[in-house]
């Protein structure tokens, strides 16, 4: 593949719609069954461009916590993916990498693991690599579990520690209203408060997808968010932000999102997604965060 003068992507955020904890290796690491999508339009923007020496800038609005070293994903993952590729015989040169910042951090939307799974996709398209070695490569599940299924960039069942996916087809029509309280909510206090590993995995997905909205709806009804509960413990305002979004007209479901404190309401019409969004904004005022996108295929 021939290597490119330079890529932009989107790294859209990434939603638990449902996510059951089903138990834990004898690694400490838990395992997972989850139904992920992605909100269309909600997101960072990420450019990498070949250059004389290695670069990295953060710039946006949620910019200021994000580390620019080599504590931040998009480092690591561009120190991997060049590491493998030499390894393939690619030169893998110097690259500026600029991050627009735009989705909280800390905040259960895959927010640094779609950075990082942008820059892979965006590397492997400036130094000529192929997308679907790359994928294979086990650089993705290294950086962390929402890695994967964000580099893959559609709807799926993700299962193990995140690295068994299985594309799903969604009813058209969803729309997804965002908020976060504003307060962050680090993953790993979150496992450890958990009351229970050893849950039941998500129902069964039907052969062929769901037959429209209302199908999908009831099943979604039978799931849940395992971790819900020991974020709220944590940070009480997920709580009422919960409330907040299930109070909301044409709310059809509220939940927490991965580990928290981002809740989310899905909406069957755009102009109550956005509504609620903006309702929610006015309620959580400065601190807060919100946003409003379509369920991305």
């Amino acid at each position: 593949m021939k290597a490119q003068a330079g890529a932009a992507r989107a790294a859209r955020a990434k939603v638990n719609l449902a996510l059951h904890v089903t138990g834990r290796r004898a690694d400490g690491y838990h395992l997972l069954d989850s139904l992920v999508v992605f909100a269309d339009g909600v997101a960072d923007r990420l450019t990498v461009a070949p250059s004389g020496a290695d670069g990295f800038a953060v710039t946006g609005p949620r910019a200021g916590p994000v580390p620019t070293g080599a504590g931040n994903l998009v480092v690591r993952a561009r120190d991997a993916v060049r590491a493998w590729a030499r390894g393939e015989g690619h030169a893998a040169g110097p690259v500026t990498i600029a991050l627009d910042k735009h989705l909280p951090a800390e905040a259960g939307i895959g927010g640094g693991s779609a950075d990082a799974a942008a820059a892979m996709d965006a590397l492997a398209e400036v130094w000529g690599l192929d997308r679907a070695a790359l994928a294979g490569s086990g650089i993705a599940p290294a950086l962390g579990a929402d890695v994967p299924v964000c580099f893959a960039g559609h709807a799926a069942r993700m299962r193990g520690v995140g690295e068994v996916l299985d594309p799903v087809a969604l009813p058209g029509g969803l729309w997804l209203a965002l908020a976060n309280p504003g307060v962050a909510v680090p993953t790993g206090p979150v496992f450890k408060a958990l009351a229970s590993a050893d849950n039941p995995p998500l129902p069964a997905i039907p052969g062929g997808g769901w037959d429209g909205v209302e199908a999908f709806l009831a099943w979604l009804a039978q799931t849940r968010n395992d971790l819900e509960g020991a974020a709220r413990a944590l940070a009480p305002e997920i709580g009422r932000t919960h409330a907040a979004m299930a109070a909301q007209p044409g709310c059809r479901c509220a939940r927490m999102s991965g580990s928290g404190a981002t809740v989310f309401g899905l909406f069957h019409d755009e102009s109550a997604a956005r509504a609620a969004a903006d309702a929610l904004q006015a309620n959580l005022g400065v601190r807060g965060w919100t946003a409003a996108g379509a369920v991305g295929a």
